[in-house]
């Protein structure tokens, strides 16, 4: 890295800490009016010590030696003040931002969980929305900004709503909208967390009219369209990559194919990055140049073109990133002076952080800037050292995705904790065929409207390499150990780190003309270092499921975990798995999804909001498609959203009437009703029908609701039922009569303080013929429906549980 300006890295750094800090402790109560006192105070310190700091007296050689030290002392204070005050720029637009983030009658309006009329303008081009196993109907998810609102206790146009984001959920038969457009929908608003950039969640069920987006941006919504329905006509996988290698368009990928992508790591390839907009400033800049223009005219051209690019592509994270270093670059070349790529991608994230402090949370925005960073930073050194086992141009070639691939690993091991073995070769491959498609695509894009005949020609040639690199994605899929397990979240992330630092340590020293004089009591500290971070994950990542594998059964409907005083319920159809509640223990939530097998969780219902049902989402990070839960509570909800929302699920507040499916099977939420008040009494009750069984989870409901519940509903028999309460004496013998349950689940914890389960409870239990599981006595309980009752594993028995 010798010869790189790495001055703004630490500035750059403390900005991304100060945005992620800023944007998340207000969901933990801590007042956000600390970071910006605390980040100028630190300035203002390191600015009196360069202006008083240093002075020193006596002799010559005493001045000597106290120059030396107030240089030191100088040099320092300015490091401290240049963190300081990319931190203070942060911490004060993350304040602002936050302070303006939920005005009164918006949040009046959420609760009251009345239908509301919003006019909202979109801030990028809706998608198909990803996880949404129940509603048989298609939804689309985007950004967008509110404008006005009127019903839940407001009027239309009385709000000052300028800084409210939403999230904003609309029926898939929407109509044509694009990046700009101005919808009027009527929903309903929910708060979401201080984490997420969206202040609110709009949950659209009627579109009431489409506005055009202002001219500067309409101009773009045919240019995408008329590529996706071209390049559809042209068939295939390649048919689906096309608008997403061109303009990252994916809402046609379908997602066997986009499983494919992440398992071979060539995702990044549909998504708009820093290459994408290199090749844009770089072709205006020439054509402006062979036009003759000067300098300061052909870095307009550049902008101008950059600026109609990100309007096509719309504004995702990794686009705004790269766009931030392209204009510094371009602003550095417009004024004749060098911009080195650390200094730039440390300008353009401090910016940015500045600008939007969410994006310290955002996958896409870490992953491009590391990418970035790996580029600038080890492709040289990586290329010089391959460069002494095969030919230079391929090492060359082969240095790029490696030091992409080595420096956003950390990030991609907290999306999902996998190192994958074929993503290096896989990008090497598909290196040569992604710039060809991406040019052609974007060629075809802009002749279709113009050069109808032009344009198609133009994406036949790009649907080629796209179909090659759909090749590439689907043969690696079908690979052998396509991932190696790792230990999940921050300490999974902080072994990658340590493992790829030594590795490149070791690597980089043994190319370098002094290699040899590097001590060795360095060498075998990394050497140590990099087999501990290396083998010992690998064994306590891999141990556990392959012991898993092998004793657990491989076949089964109902898996309750034990997860201590508390809840935590798998359920399992045709592949698709539901999670009910998590229970008060992360690490035993974890440790029950792997001797479950499950690694992914399509749904999520989270009954309400007490500690020994939610404390476990921690676990559940990126893992989740989407939150099913009841009336939120506050602090307390957002606590238990935080993480889950983060790593990319979806929520939605239920009350009784919502139906879904998962799998084969069918779900309705039979409680509580709209407008009841967090807490036990609300808990999200789920009423179950699989092929083979009926099951309902009754929360930790008392008696009072369980009759009120049993009185607004007809109740059916069922084949399984989640005992509310872990067994508390609270209980009606009404509604356990009436479902007349053949196994009942009770999660509670061994030798607990509250007496659970009661001995009221269980004679209960007894007279209705319900055999009981207790997750105190079975541990880990695996049910598995069969003809004449539920076979029943545990580490400690098994055998068959009641009759259907």
């Amino acid at each position: 890295m010798r010869g790189h300006d790495l001055r703004l890295l630490g500035p750059a750094a403390a900005a991304w800490a100060t945005a992620w800090l800023a944007t998340t402790i207000p969901d933990l109560g801590v007042p956000t009016w600390g970071g910006p006192i605390v980040a100028w105070s630190l300035a203002g310190f390191a600015v009196a010590t360069l202006l008083f700091g240093g002075r020193g007296g006596g002799g010559w050689r005493g001045r000597s030696h106290a120059s030396v030290r107030a240089l030191r002392l100088r040099r320092s204070a300015a490091a401290v003040l240049l963190a300081a005050t990319a931190a203070g720029l942060v911490a004060s637009s993350a304040w602002s931002a936050l302070e303006r983030r939920h005005p009164e009658a918006v949040g009046a309006a959420a609760a009251s969980r009345e239908v509301v009329r919003a006019s909202v303008r979109l801030d990028a081009a809706p998608r198909p929305a990803n996880a949404a196993p129940w509603s048989g109907e298609p939804r689309l998810r985007v950004a967008a900004t509110l404008l006005t609102l009127s019903g839940g206790g407001t009027e239309a146009g009385a709000v000052d709503v300028s800084a409210v984001r939403l999230d904003l959920s609309l029926p898939g038969g929407a109509g044509p909208s694009g990046f700009g457009s101005t919808l009027v929908v009527e929903g309903r608003l929910s708060e979401l967390p201080s984490a997420s950039r969206a202040a609110y969640r709009l949950n659209a069920s009627n579109v009431v009219a489409i506005g055009p987006a202002p001219a500067w941006l309409a101009w773009t919504h045919p240019l995408r369209g008329g590529l996706a329905e071209a390049s559809a006509r042209l068939g295939g996988d390649g048919a689906a990559l096309v608008p997403g290698l061109a303009i990252g368009d994916t809402s046609r990928v379908p997602d066997d194919l986009r499983a494919a992508m992440t398992t071979a790591s060539l995702t990044h390839l549909t998504a708009v990055s820093g290459a994408n907009c290199a090749i844009i400033t770089a072709a205006a800049f020439w054509i402006a140049g062979l036009a003759g223009l000067p300098r300061i005219a052909r870095v307009v051209c550049a902008l101008i073109a950059l600026g109609g690019f990100v309007a096509l592509v719309t504004p995702e994270a990794s686009v705004v990133r790269a766009s931030a270093m392209a204009i510094v670059v371009l602003t550095a070349c417009a004024t004749a002076r060098s911009a080195g790529g650390v200094p730039a991608l440390g300008v353009a994230v401090i910016a940015l952080l500045a600008i939007d402090p969410w994006y310290a949370a955002d996958a896409g925005f870490a992953l491009s800037v590391c990418a970035t960073a790996g580029l600038v930073l080890l492709s040289g050194p990586l290329a010089r050292v391959l460069a002494r086992w095969m030919p230079r141009p391929l090492a060359t070639v082969t240095a790029i995705p490696l030091a992409a691939q080595l420096a956003c690993q950390p990030v991609l091991v907290l999306l999902e904790p996998v190192i994958p073995v074929y993503g290096v070769p896989a990008n090497l491959l598909a290196a040569p065929a992604a710039p060809i498609a991406t040019m052609a695509g974007l060629i075809g894009c802009l002749l279709l409207p113009v050069l109808p005949s032009a344009g198609l020609a133009a994406l036949q040639v790009a649907w080629l390499p796209a179909s090659w690199i759909a090749l590439l994605a689907r043969g690696v899929e079908r690979m052998p150990l396509t991932g190696v397990p790792w230990p999940p979240d921050v300490g999974g992330a902080l072994l990658v780190v340590v493992a790829v630092g030594s590795g490149l340590l070791l690597l980089l020293a043994s190319a370098a003309p002094d290699g040899r004089r590097v001590r060795r009591v360095t060498r075998r500290i990394a050497v140590i270092a990099l087999c501990l971070s290396v083998a010992v994950p690998l064994g306590s990542a891999a141990g556990p499921p392959i012991v898993a594998g092998a004793t657990r059964p491989s076949a089964w409907d109902v898996w309750q975990c034990d997860v201590g005083q508390g809840d935590a319920v798998l359920v399992r159809s045709a592949g698709a798995v539901m999670l009910v509640d998590a229970g008060p223990d992360a690490d035993a939530l974890r440790r029950c999804l792997v001797s479950a097998g499950v690694n992914r969780i399509d749904l999520l219902v989270l009954t309400h909001w007490d500690a020994d049902h939610v404390t476990g989402t921690s676990a559940l990070a990126g893992r989740v498609g989407a939150v099913l839960h009841g009336p939120l509570d506050g602090a307390r909800s957002a606590r238990a959203l935080q993480p889950l929302v983060v790593g990319g699920a979806t929520h939605e507040e239920v009350g009784a009437g919502a139906s879904g499916t998962l799998g084969e099977a069918r779900w309705r939420v039979v409680w509580p009703r709209p407008d009841a008040a967090p807490g036990n009494d609300a808990s999200v009750v789920l009423d179950l029908v699989t092929p083979d069984y009926r099951a309902i989870f009754l929360g930790d409901l008392g008696r009072e609701a369980q009759d009120a519940m049993r009185r607004s509903t007809e109740l059916p028999r069922v084949d399984l039922v989640k005992v509310a309460h872990h067994g508390s004496a609270d209980q009606s013998a009404d509604l356990y009569g009436e479902l007349a349950a053949s196994v009942g689940l009770i999660g509670v914890g061994a030798e607990n303080g509250y007496g659970h389960p009661t001995a009221s409870l269980l004679e209960l239990l007894d007279d209705t013929g319900t055999v009981t599981v207790r997750s105190d006595h079975s541990g880990d309980a695996a049910l598995e429906a069969v003809a004449g009752g539920f076979e029943l594993w545990s580490g400690r028995h098994s055998g068959v549980a009641g009759a259907p």
